[in-house]
């Protein structure tokens, strides 16, 4: 996860979605036609200059996808077309995921966002700050009656950050931690924690409790302590 960046669509021309199966096969369409300029701005490390042209592609399946381009884990990128769980848009994401050429060398594709191996190798860049995932400490608590777990999220830089660097800090951890899917089926509340935590856990502590929860065990009702 060398860098990350996910796109929305500025206005929308045309919101009434049509159907899933011809919508996709018009994306992929595009996508062959954007492809070369599309590889080619990622060797320059110029992903703007193929924001408009894909994220006009993505928002004629349905106004309300998102996409990001990011580094693979059986290619050298990957392509997340993603409804963030949303039951109506699955019927255009199935139909995307199906309808998607085989994956090769050079790319791979995903209809939510999936983890990064080890999100504890991950540097991310917000404002003027490097941030090192391996720094970030979690309070996990198992909510057993909802079936979710409330989590806080730490990081010695949290305090220096603007608000909306804070917001990403705080989520984009989760994210590559569990994926999207296993974030937004497994986590209940999410705050942030300027102080470091009593007995917190680390990111891939967290994976490994919910993963247990997920297969059907028990995790401890409380991981870690407030701070």
């Amino acid at each position: 996860m060398g860098w990350f960046r996910r796109f929305r669509r500025p206005e929308i021309i045309d919101e009434r979605p049509g159907d899933p199966e011809q919508a996709a096969r018009e994306f992929w369409r595009r996508w062959q036609e954007l492809l070369t300029d599309i590889s080619a701005a990622l060797g320059d490390r110029e992903p703007q200059r193929f924001e408009h042209d894909l994220t006009e592609a993505v928002a004629a399946m349905h106004p309300d996808l998102q996409f990001s381009v990011d580094r693979g884990q059986r290619a050298i990128y990957a392509l997340v077309v993603t409804g963030q769980e949303d039951p109506a848009l699955r019927p255009f994401t199935d139909a995307w995921l199906a309808a998607a050429p085989p994956e090769d060398a050079i790319w791979e594709y995903h209809d939510s966002v999936p983890p990064v191996p080890d999100p504890s190798e991950v540097t991310v860049n917000l404002g003027a700050h490097r941030i090192a995932l391996a720094d970030v400490r979690i309070v996990a608590q198992v909510d057993e009656p909802s079936g979710t777990v409330d989590v806080a999220v730490h990081h010695p830089d949290l305090v220096e950050l603007e608000p909306r660097d804070r917001e990403a800090l705080t989520f984009l951890p989760l994210d590559a931690t569990l994926g999207e899917r296993l974030a937004a089926r497994w986590l209940g509340r999410v705050e942030t924690a300027d102080n470091t935590p009593e007995n917190a856990i680390t990111l891939l502590d967290l994976r490994d409790l919910v993963h247990r929860l997920d297969e059907g065990g028990t995790g401890e009702e409380d991981v870690g302590g407030a701070g």
